[in-house]
């Protein structure tokens, strides 16, 4: 179930943002206390995380009925693309918790899962797009003209 290019390119693009400043703001994070140059850094980082998170929403937003609900009627690739949407439902809920706790003992640990789940994002993203190329590939060459087409998205 093959997504338009310039759409999947803005998903690859938004995702990679989000995975280098989460992983950059981590070490930046650790080492803000010995330089100011790493609190200001780690500032930044978080502002361009939480806005490549906003425009990763909308992108998400609109992948459910370009391709999640096309590939769950199509029967493709079910069982990472489950994961998938798993994972980012878990990062979006637990985004949502690191902004509005005011608990540090359960935002430390609401912190864990999203960094944890954040870090494996790209290896669990990178099997879902392998998987789903090696499935239409053994389909054949016509597999992609017999998908549903964008109208037959609903039940």
């Amino acid at each position: 179930m093959r997504i338009d290019p310039q759409f999947r390119w803005a998903i690859y693009a938004a995702f990679a943002v989000l995975f280098v400043t989460g992983a950059v703001w981590l070490v930046a994070d650790a080492l803000k206390e010995s330089d100011e140059f790493w609190q200001q850094t780690a500032a930044n980082l978080l502002m361009v995380h939480g806005g490549a998170a906003m425009v990763t929403l909308m992108l998400l937003g609109a992948l459910v009925p370009l391709h999640l609900r096309r590939a769950w009627r199509a029967r493709t690739n079910r069982v990472t693309g489950t994961v998938m949407a798993t994972f980012n439902a878990v990062l979006i809920v637990t985004a949502f918790g690191l902004y509005y706790s005011g608990s540090d003992v359960v935002r430390l640990w609401i912190s864990r899962g999203h960094y944890g789940l954040g870090l494996a994002l790209p290896a669990l993203f990178l099997v879902h797009v392998v998987w789903g190329r090696r499935a239409t590939a053994e389909a054949g060459p016509d597999a992609r003209s017999q998908s549903l087409p964008a109208d037959r998205v609903g039940p």
